[in-house]
């Protein structure tokens, strides 16, 4: 097979095995009764079955297989300390590393401080539960003492019994010396330190753009500056110079150490060095290689161009390519724009050629190629991967795997297909591909899909997703909040909103002020039932009291005067004319203009109740305010009221204190005139 004129120079051998089957011939029946050896008498056949061999987990996993997943229940591995329950994605995201960083500290102890931990005082003794021994048992300068070193990860006094070995002219074999590269390459350099990320994660997609140019990413180091895990002429380096005998193993161990801690550039030349001193690179330094393309190479055509060299230079050592070979292929597709496109499919049909079964990071690869950037392409591909991802049940491969089903979900969201989402949420319930959902992949995944549903789905199905999905699969984010209100006005289905808010003070959601003006315009754009009204005005009163100090651990939050309206109108309806008035009186306070809508409402209920001593207090409010509704507010209680001649004749003075100082205003402007 040949990709793009470059062929990989490699066939499959199939080696077909078979297996005899035991013969057994029986002259007697399961009851003992002999039966005449006569030519009647027919000769039976027994397949003796193989041995079956259960796994160690069989029992838990059958066990497991029984029970359903409580919709009511948080994460499994929350369940610990119910009191430490997370309430929101970020409090279980800082729950999970907590846990983790406790491990690794307790493994930095034991390392650090082993003389604490030399007593057993299980019964029995069973030694391959034991802890390890990490403490070195060999002493002296030799050669068996550095193995022992490099075998634990010291890599300090790895490299000092190196050099005194050096120093004290005693040779050191060329595999003990590779080892030793190894160890070096693999921490960059530095000791081995349990509890400390060994790389930093960093984002190494770059942006799809129309140009054919792009710059190589930040992960690439200037020449002259110092990467925090390659030194210049650090000890890997310094080795290899002194080593009086290279192989190729020695070249592949600087080559894959040099593109893992982001010199590529000395990788390349390194590779050069190898060929020129007539080496073959194993099949894992070639992968390596084509991963190091983008950081080698700007233009997308020179990126591909070098990586066909990569495969000729394959093909010709006859080093056969694996799965990672065409993962790190496509993984540098991403990378290649429109060129990435045209090739990525070729390489897939490569890979079929070859009889190799493609891992959920292909799959990944191959849809951040066609559904990344403004372009979208229809959703035929998409519906091939997920033809073939639904009749498998995947192992991990790669550790890209794991970012397959939240990247296909993203494409279902983009391309806003809810059957895809369907097939894909199908597919990840199959066998064990659940547990390629990591804490950070499983919430953005859930995420994506519920959004998906509210933007798609009837709101029945919108909330019995809600209802299933939380809090035991994910924790809805603000923006999954957002949408959710979304799809019940889209639904008129705003009698759910009260449930809402209090998931919402649950997930922590209670300040967020985005969140809060979109809930109170929705319940006070209509009126509704009493009911409906009383649920709505305490969700209002739990809103003011967040406006409110409670004390020096939260500041209060600003009001708007949106939202000051709505809290006002939502009181209005209720009938609790007090806690409205007392919303009015905040709006002089924090200098803001209430609006028509406010007003009315408020006069609505001053009516309801017969308070027609607040509806004067209104009017004095819209006419200190200078608003244009006071004059038709002063009207309406003229007509709709019944007031005593006391409150006449203060209406009436209001409506004189208007009206001098409007003629006091007349006067002053004809005074300028005549002047």
């Amino acid at each position: 097979m040949r990709v793009n004129g470059v062929s990989l120079g490699v066939t499959v051998g199939v080696e077909v095995h078979g297996f005899k089957r035991s013969k057994c011939s029986s002259s007697s029946t399961a009851l003992g009764k002999t039966l005449d050896n006569s030519a009647e008498a027919t000769q039976e056949e027994i397949v003796l079955p193989r041995r079956k061999t259960w796994d160690k987990l069989a029992v838990l996993q059958t066990l497991a297989a029984t029970v359903n997943r409580d919709p009511t229940a948080a994460h499994y591995m929350f369940q610990d300390d119910p009191y430490l329950m997370p309430r929101n994605a970020a409090n279980a995201r800082l729950f999970y590393l907590s846990k983790e960083s406790g491990r690794n500290a307790a493994k930095y102890i034991i390392k650090q401080f082993p003389q604490y931990f030399d007593k057993t005082f299980s019964e029995p003794n069973i030694p391959c539960l034991m802890p390890e021994t990490l403490t070195p048992q060999i002493e002296g300068v030799s050669e068996e003492a550095l193995k022992e070193r490099i075998y634990l990860r010291r890599v300090k006094e790895s490299v000092d019994l190196f050099d005194q070995l050096v120093q004290a002219g005693t040779p050191v074999s060329l595999e003990t010396t590779n080892s030793l590269l190894d160890l070096l390459c693999f921490y960059g350099d530095g000791e081995h330190t349990p509890g400390k990320e060994e790389e930093e994660k960093e984002d190494l997609e770059e942006p799809e753009g129309n140009s054919s140019e792009q710059k190589a990413p930040k992960r690439e180091f200037q020449k002259g500056s110092q990467s925090p895990r390659w030194r210049e002429d650090n000890n890997a380096e310094r080795i290899f110079k002194i080593m009086p005998e290279r192989n190729a193993h020695s070249y592949c161990t600087m080559i894959r150490g040099m593109v893992k801690h982001g010199v590529s550039a000395k990788a390349y030349d390194m590779y050069i060095d190898l060929l020129n001193n007539r080496h073959k690179a194993d099949v894992h330094t070639f992968n390596a290689l084509i991963t190091a393309v983008p950081y080698l190479k700007e233009r997308f055509v020179e990126r591909w161009e070098l990586a066909k060299v990569f495969l000729n230079h394959m093909a010709q050592q006859e080093v056969r390519p694996n799965l990672l070979t065409f993962n790190a292929l496509l993984k540098t597709l991403r990378r290649c724009g429109g060129v990435g496109r045209r090739i990525s499919l070729l390489v897939i049909k490569e890979m079929e050629a070859l009889g190799i079964e493609p891992s959920l990071a292909t799959y990944d690869h191959l849809l951040s190629i066609f559904y990344r950037g403004v372009d979208l392409h229809s959703s035929g591909i998409i519906s091939e991967v997920l033809d073939n991802v639904e009749k498998r049940s995947f192992t991990p491969q790669d550790p890209d795997d794991a970012k397959f089903f939240a990247t296909a979900m993203q494409a279902c969201c983009d391309l806003k297909d809810i059957k895809l989402a369907y097939r894909l949420n199908k597919a990840l319930e199959g066998g064990d591909n659940w547990k390629f959902l990591g804490v950070d992949q499983l919430n953005a995944y859930w995420s994506k899909f519920f959004s998906l549903l509210c933007m798609m789905e009837q709101i029945d199905v919108v909330l019995k997703w809600y209802k299933e999905m939380t809090p035991s699969l994910f924790y809805p984010t603000p923006k999954n909040i957002l949408d959710l209100l979304q799809a019940l006005d889209a639904a008129n289905h705003l009698e759910v909103i009260p449930s809402v808010w209090e998931d919402m003070k649950q997930l922590g959601f209670n300040r967020r002020q985005d969140l809060l003006d979109e809930l109170l315009s929705l319940m006070s754009r209509e009126q509704h039932p009493e009911e409906i009204q009383l649920a709505f005005a305490k969700c209002a009163e739990d809103i003011k009291a967040a406006h409110e100090p409670a004390g020096r651990e939260q500041a209060p939050l600003e009001w708007t005067g949106s939202a000051l309206g709505n809290v006002a109108v939502l009181f209005s309806r209720a009938g609790r004319t007090q806690d409205a008035w007392k919303m009015m009186e905040h709006f002089q306070q924090v200098n803001r203009i209430p609006s028509d809508q406010v007003m009315e409402e408020f006069l609505n209920c001053t009516k309801q109740t017969n308070c027609p001593d607040e509806a004067i207090k209104l009017v004095k409010l819209a006419a200190s305010l200078g608003l244009p509704s006071s004059q038709s507010l002063k009207s309406r209680m003229e007509k709709e009221f019944e007031l005593s001649e006391k409150q006449r004749q203060t209406l009436e003075s209001i409506r004189s204190d208007s009206d001098s100082s409007d003629s006091d205003s007349s006067d002053s402007d004809s005074d300028s005139d005549r002047d």
